[in-house]
């Protein structure tokens, strides 16, 4: 059974009898067929009708084919769509004419009514598998941004080795965000109301990550990891997580506002900031692996904010000394961090504020 292809196609001659022929032809073998008599014509029944295949003469009233084919290939919603293009002229300088304007194909009349349906065919099939490829490319990027920074889904859509375990050395700002008190609020609500706290609160601060130029790393129980300076590095990486770090302090009071007197309203933020060279780069299984960072810094970060209350940002010393011009902080002291042999000197951060 021969299989029948859907698709809209789109006929542009000055020549109603060739149109006419043309129409027949299409429309028996099941295809929708529009036509237009000239070059402006044909533009404005693309735009109308976002075809699948335009079948285009080359010798036209007003824009010729060439200069209809060269406007649609410079258009970002059109220079995906096949054109076919038809012509009496014999010149090879013609035909190259019609490559150089982006005709997909070019046939000389008469044309061979056989030679013409293969064509179509195939350029409409063509059309058809690549607009699939583009949409489950499209799905892709949406279900890896769900999972992965979005930096980091670019990479790999232009660079697929890059999904390999391992990673490299790198300098880079570690922030640890934690909701204290929230074992206690568990305890005390339906666990569909966690839930819905939990979402709530990530869905406003995590967005904060990602308009500091932050890598989102992974949620952990009631609390998230980020960092910044990879996959994409500034000048500024510190600088951009301890502003993520004020900027959430003061969306979560916000939500705390909307929230009322309830059980939530008693949660807190706390957040633990530090800088450091560690390993950048896919962790896990060959199956399942996490994009994360690695290291000694990191392992301080998460300290600091396990030693942070309520509303608090404490930052290691690598961090203080990169942001310490625009900064105000109180010097919390030497801070002996659970499994580590010697202390750390940590500061908690009172106010950020911005360059002149």
């Amino acid at each position: 059974m021969a299989e029948e292809l859907t698709a809209t196609i789109l006929v542009a001659d000055d020549n109603p009898d060739n149109v006419a022929l043309l129409r027949e032809m299409l429309e028996a073998a099941t295809y929708t067929v529009v036509t237009a008599y000239d070059g402006d014509e044909a533009l404005l029944k693309v735009a109308e009708t976002n075809p699948d295949l335009i079948i285009l003469d080359v010798m036209m009233p007003g824009k010729d084919g060439f200069a209809v084919c060269r406007r649609l290939k410079k258009w970002e919603q059109t220079r995906n769509i096949p054109v076919l293009m038809l012509t009496a002229l014999q010149e090879v300088a013609d035909k190259v004419r019609g490559i150089e304007a982006g005709a997909d194909e070019f046939l000389s009349k008469p044309v061979d009514m056989v030679e013409l349906q293969t064509r179509v065919k195939a350029l409409v099939k063509a059309k058809l598998y690549r607009q699939q490829v583009i949409e489950k490319n499209a799905l892709l990027e949406k279900i890896l941004n769900r999972y992965l920074p979005d930096e980091v889904v670019a990479k790999v859509l232009e660079d697929a080795s890059l999904l390999k375990l391992g990673g490299l050395r790198d300098f880079v700002t570690i922030l640890f965000a934690d909701l204290t008190g929230f074992t206690t609020f568990a305890d005390s609500v339906p666990p569909e109301h966690v839930m819905e706290t939990l979402n709530q609160t990530f869905s406003r601060l995590t967005k904060i990550v990602a308009d500091n130029h932050g890598t989102f790393d992974k949620y952990l129980g009631d609390g998230f990891m980020a960092f910044y300076g990879a996959p994409i590095s500034s000048d500024n990486d510190a600088l951009n997580a301890v502003r993520t770090a004020v900027e959430m302090r003061v969306a979560f009071e916000a939500l705390k506002q909307e929230w009322g007197d309830s059980p939530r309203s008693q949660l807190g933020l706390a957040v633990g900031i530090n800088s450091g060279e560690a390993i950048v780069g896919n962790l896990g299984s060959e199956r399942m692996m996490n994009y994360t960072v690695i290291g000694d810094a990191v392992n301080i970060s998460a300290r600091l904010e396990e030693l942070a209350g309520p509303g608090q940002i404490l930052i290691g010393q690598a961090t203080h000394a990169l942001v310490e011009d625009l900064v105000v902080t109180r010097k919390f002291g030497e801070v002996q961090l659970r499994g580590r042999s010697k202390p750390v000197v940590a500061y908690e951060l009172v106010r950020l504020f911005k360059p002149a």
